[in-house]
């Protein structure tokens, strides 16, 4: 009785965390290094879908900066044009960038925020 109660705990608890990480979550993001941009102007793109579909995306060139200042630059697309001047928080991987969202000003790391703005940062 103890061990089933047992395993009937252990899987309540991982389907509701399956849940809650496919709701919030995003398995682009997983053992991505984060980095951090701010958008400029994007280039518009028109494609075709393999069945013959028109579609918009864009491209952008960025300048990013991890936690610790260290630049590295950034080549990602978006289906929809980017807020001009918006933060954003950039996952990387070695295919490239897998993963991006907005974030405020305030959760950019110092280092990286004071690369973005211009500074020195000494």
């Amino acid at each position: 009785m103890k061990k089933s109660i047992a395993v009937f705990t252990i899987i309540a608890v991982l389907v509701v965390g399956s849940i809650v990480f496919l709701r919030n979550g995003n398995i682009n993001r997983i053992g991505a290094d984060q980095y951090y941009v701010q958008v400029q102007e994007g280039k518009q793109v028109e494609g075709k879908t393999a069945d013959g579909q028109k579609f918009i995306s864009y491209e952008y060139t960025s300048k990013a900066y991890d936690k610790d200042g260290t630049e590295k630059k950034l080549d990602y697309t978006a289906n929809k044009s980017l807020r001009k001047d918006a933060y954003l928080r950039v996952y990387v991987k070695d295919s490239g960038v897998s993963s991006y969202q907005e974030v405020k000003q305030d959760e950019i790391p110092s280092k990286a925020l004071e690369k973005l703005n211009g500074k020195s940062g000494s």
